[in-house]
């Protein structure tokens, strides 16, 4: 097994290992994909990455990250995504769509701008979170705390974003349970302090995820892969770490998902990441090897031979790499040179001549 060896997940077949995690860009008008959207990840597809996952896509406007964050909460917004689909299924690419509610750290300026929280009067809207506990730093707003019919209502919000998703063509679903955002932010004690059913306890913590896939599951189909990404632990003492993330990772997988994004962070501002080349790989090949699920790793992958040795080692079924594609839309196409696998990656005829 190597980079360039195919992967089957459910019905749907990856030409290769590498994978394109979702990148927002912030650059959407009411949700609507546009045309930065339709060349930006157009650009990706013509790349040689057998899957490509659509930036966070907001289930409701109050789950935006920013004004400019794709969205999935009304049908308007199906029709430009399926323009995407398109055009990646054309490539030989696997379209798949992140969903996500931004919790306690929506209503955000776009980073260009500065990134920090919107005051209402500058555009900005109420937030909610598990708990009325601010993210801190630049982000001082204090969330409501939900009740449990704003929870079912995200939930319902989780689910009809779900069917818009398949509507538009996408062939898998990744749930956005990272990085300090709403599922991540029931996970982790750091910003979950409730005392009811929703908190306390690992198994309270976990409720709200379980309970949103298992409902996807109810309606996403069966052949296709349903996924979750997760930050696997906050790199803060006391918060969400590795060994719940495990225990997690296998009722995720009794639920119904089929593979994990291993990611980490974000639940704090101030927490101390040892970021390093493939710092977060050792997740992803934990949860692997004691769960059995198939996993997903991330952090700071960029080049082929690093990427290549992940993949051969079994560490993880597939790699992200986010970072070098922006740089380089065609950066698969040339790992496979580099790695001799010319063969199983030909580059779109129009520009077969520069390769």
């Amino acid at each position: 097994m190597h980079l360039f060896t195919p992967f089957t997940l459910k019905s749907v077949t990856l030409r290769n290992r590498v994978g394109i995690p979702p990148m927002c860009q912030y650059s959407a008008t009411d949700g609507l994909a546009n045309e930065w959207h339709l060349v930006h990840y157009g650009a990706q597809a013509a790349g040689g990455a057998a899957l490509i996952i659509v930036e966070a896509t907001a289930v409701a406007p109050e789950g935006r990250i920013t004004p400019g964050d794709l969205g999935l909460w009304n049908d308007a917004q199906i029709e430009p995504l399926t323009r995407l689909v398109r055009f990646q299924l054309q490539q030989g690419v696997v379209p798949a769509i992140q969903l996500g509610h931004a919790g306690r750290k929506a209503s955000c300026a776009r980073p260009w701008h500065g990134g920090a929280h919107l005051a209402e009067a500058a555009g900005g809207w109420p937030i909610q979170a598990p708990s009325a506990v601010a993210f801190g730093g630049d982000w001082p707003r204090v969330p409501r705390e939900m009740t449990e019919v704003d929870i079912a209502r995200v939930q319902d919000d989780f689910v009809a974003a779900a069917r818009r998703s398949l509507a538009a063509g996408f062939k898998w679903l990744e749930v956005h349970a990272a990085h300090g955002y709403l599922c991540h932010s029931f996970l982790s004690p750091l910003s979950n302090r409730r005392t009811d059913r929703y908190g306390g306890s690992f198994e309270n913590r976990i409720r709200f995820l379980l309970e949103t896939v298992q409902r996807l599951r109810a309606v996403w189909p069966e052949n296709l892969p349903l996924t979750v990404r997760l930050s696997c632990t906050d790199w803060v003492p006391g918060g969400w770490d590795i060994d719940e993330c495990v225990e997690l990772a296998r009722r995720l997988k009794a639920a119904g998902v089929d593979l994990l994004d291993c990611s980490s962070g974000g639940a704090v501002p101030d927490a101390k990441i040892p970021v390093g080349p493939g710092y977060a790989v050792p997740f992803a090949e934990r949860i692997r090897r004691e769960t059995g699920i198939a996993t997903a790793a991330v952090g700071m992958i960029t080049t082929a031979a690093q990427a290549d040795a992940i993949v051969q080692a079994e560490r993880a079924d597939l790699v992200l790499v986010g970072r070098e594609h922006l740089r380089d839309p065609f950066w698969t196409l040339r790992a496979a040179r580099a790695l001799g696998h010319n063969d199983a990656l030909p580059p779109p005829v129009q520009y077969r001549r520069a390769f």
